[in-house]
């Protein structure tokens, strides 16, 4: 078994922008599992965020390389990427990549030979405006009124003007919010009403992470979503009398097996489920749209910020993001 990966970029549409600062490409890694004339793949977007970055992520998974090699086929069946690497996107990618093996090495989609597992259909998904000028995000919100969803991205001075900019563009739009960990605990409950008043459906991390102990006191009129703060399922004490729902990343949970565990897992102690991304490609967006399937909000938007994209890329359309080919992925 040979376990390798490579570095691809993909140009924007255009500059992207959060709290954090802007980017005009997705740098990403692509790991590929080949043994027995079988080929899966896996992507993941490793982020300065948390500490990563290409080369340390890079060489996170090119140390399982040799334990790879000499595997069996009965301890490849036992797999436990969580023995091997931490909760991040190298455990990621790899894990994916198994995944799409094992599907092709049955020559059958992964919810055929997973017992028990529906066959998922689309899911309406968010797009996202990036921090701009308010008069510039007024019109990216009247470009795209016709969405459903936009998540608007916030976090710094003159939040409150572009909002207001960005409801004018789309009044009929269903929108909501992510501060990137950009504000206060005071600020916070400045804004609250008025996303209320604006019909803001939702706010994602307002506050830092290890900083938000104040949103188990405050008011929270709407709901609001654990980002930066949720990984995996050991996440979830930390969040409880504080957040009303967690966004779930395979970069952060470390692969589609994790995800599916930590959705789970979060329902079952009352959590409501968002499925978001990084800025990656249609290969990294594919899993995910597995772990979407029933989530209250979606956020795979990755594909249609980018000016290029994979072989077979996901199919965008009024229904959403639908479940990926065969060709690119599980």
């Amino acid at each position: 078994m040979r376990i390798s990966v490579t570095r691809d970029r993909f140009r924007l549409a255009e500059a992207f922008t959060i709290s954090r600062g802007s980017r005009t490409e997705a740098q990403v890694l692509t790991v590929t599992v080949d043994w027995q004339g079988v080929r899966g793949r896996g992507e993941c977007v490793p982020y300065a965020r948390y500490d990563e970055t290409l080369d340390s992520v890079e060489a996170q998974i090119m140390g399982l390389a040799p334990d790879f090699q000499n595997m069996s086929r009965a301890d490849f069946d036992d797999l436990d990427l969580g023995r091997h690497l931490p909760p991040g996107a190298a455990r990621n990618a790899v894990d994916c990549a198994v995944w799409d093996w094992w599907a092709k090495s049955a020559g059958r989609r992964i919810w055929e030979i997973v017992p028990d597992w529906p066959e998922p259909g689309p899911v309406e998904t968010a797009f996202t405006l990036s921090l701009a000028p308010p008069e510039a995000m007024r019109a990216a919100a009247t470009k795209h009124a016709h969405r459903p969803l936009l998540k608007v991205k916030l976090g710094g001075e003159g939040d409150m003007a572009r909002l207001e900019a960005v409801r004018a563009g789309a009044p009929k739009t269903r929108i909501i919010i992510d501060a990137n960990e950009g504000w206060t605990a005071e600020e916070y409950s400045e804004l609250a009403p008025h996303l209320v008043r604006l019909g803001v459906d939702m706010v994602e991390q307002p506050l830092p992470a290890g900083d938000d102990g104040m949103l188990g006191e405050i008011a929270r009129p709407l709901p609001v979503c654990a980002d930066e703060s949720c990984h995996d399922r050991a996440s979830l004490p930390g969040l409880r009398g504080k957040y009303d729902m967690v966004n779930i990343k395979l970069d952060k949970t470390g692969g589609l097996t994790e995800a599916l565990a930590l959705r789970d897992a979060a329902r079952g102690e009352g959590f409501g489920i968002m499925v978001g991304c990084m800025v990656g490609s249609s290969l990294a967006m594919a899993p995910a749209v597995l772990v979407a399937q029933g989530a209250e909000i979606v956020d795979l938007d990755g594909p249609l910020l980018l000016a290029e994209d994979r072989d077979s890329p996901l199919y965008y359309d009024e229904e959403g993001a639908h479940p990926p080919d065969a060709a690119l992925w599980g």
